[in-house]
């Protein structure tokens, strides 16, 4: 799309997940990826992000999926009834690797129909990137041509970014968003393929095992928006980003306090605290599972707030406490 034809992103995309919505919130026209380990259950956000973002159409590109992750995804379009707005392009591990390079592509193209020529908002969802980077790497090798770092080609990072730059958010109502997933070799994020994503999305949504809930969760820390500012407060509630601030910042808190009581150092009032927090946050809007509105995980985060700590100790500005607190 011709940069000057861009728009700014502004569009809010809820999804239901608070560790997206609240603290990595989602705009039109954005581009990011869930990092996650092979093990993590990053197929079934994918399509709980399908079914709840507020989008016209779903474009799901699969890459090397097994058949249960196939039957997955069809099971859990066909249960919600969502059929009539979701186009799937999918390659399984039975197919040719080679004809994994052909699915962004399509997904993508099918895409810009819908924005470009229906102005609809369109969602595209691509897993794995990282097949697809090692089916780059098989093609490459093929034709002799000498491997970068990691044995991936040395046109990675164009590879990426000529699918990745798709993202748009046009002058018209019409918009592309690309969510991607990008698994990782045992967390290795220093791999030519996180690391040439990293460079290319706006962000990226991390997702780990919290050792606490017994639950998989968006990681406050090591995920990120470069674009949730642009409606946080905007088009969300004016409390929004003194709320975030708030909740990860406490909850960084508590991480001390656990190193601290790993090592055999006495906790104070305001670490334990701490630490009954973390548990509470992470299992009431961190974790995956949980489906409410951003109103609700406002609210929420005000109830842990008022539970555990006073006005003072949140750091929350003195005019959102009057209005907000949950006496």
């Amino acid at each position: 799309m011709n940069p000057y034809k861009r728009r700014q992103p502004s569009q809010l995309i809820p999804t239901g997940i608070a560790g997206i919505d609240l603290n990595n919130t989602l705009v039109s026209g954005q581009k990011i990826p869930f990092f996650a380990d092979p093990d993590q259950p990053y197929n079934q956000v994918m399509a709980d992000v399908a079914l709840r973002a507020d989008v016209d159409k779903i474009i799901l590109g699969g890459m090397g999926l097994s058949n249960d992750d196939y039957l997955f995804f069809k099971h859990s379009f066909e249960a919600a009834g969502a059929l009539d707005k979701i186009i799937c392009f999918i390659n399984t591990t039975e197919n040719p690797p080679v004809e994994r390079l052909l699915v962004p592509d399509m997904a993508l193209t099918a895409a810009e129909y819908f924005a470009v020529e229906k102005n609809e908002k369109v969602l595209v969802l691509l897993t794995d990137m990282t097949l697809y980077a090692d089916a780059l790497s098989i093609v490459s090798n093929r034709m002799d041509q000498i491997p970068s770092k990691d044995s991936m080609p040395g046109s990675l990072y164009s590879d990426l970014a000529k699918i990745y730059e798709k993202a748009v958010q046009l002058p018209t109502e019409g918009s592309i968003t690309i969510i991607a997933v990008t698994t990782l070799n045992d967390g290795d994020i220093t791999h030519a393929i996180p690391d040439n994503t990293g460079y290319i999305t706006e962000g990226q949504l991390f997702l780990r095992a919290d050792s606490d809930t017994g639950k998989v969760i968006i990681d406050p820390f090591r995920s990120l928006s470069r674009l949730k500012q642009l409606v946080q407060n905007k088009k969300t509630r004016e409390d929004h980003s003194q709320v975030m601030n708030a909740s990860v910042r406490l909850y960084a808190d508590a991480q001390n306090a656990k190193t601290k009581l790993e090592n055999g150092f006495d906790l104070s009032d305001y670490d334990h605290r701490c630490l009954a927090y973390a548990k509470d946050y992470a299992r009431e809007l961190l974790a995956i599972d949980v489906n409410i509105t951003i109103t609700e995980m406002l609210d929420t985060a005000w109830k842990l707030f008022s539970k555990y700590f006073s006005p003072a100790e949140t750091g929350i500005k003195q005019a959102l406490i009057d209005k907000y607190w949950v006496k």
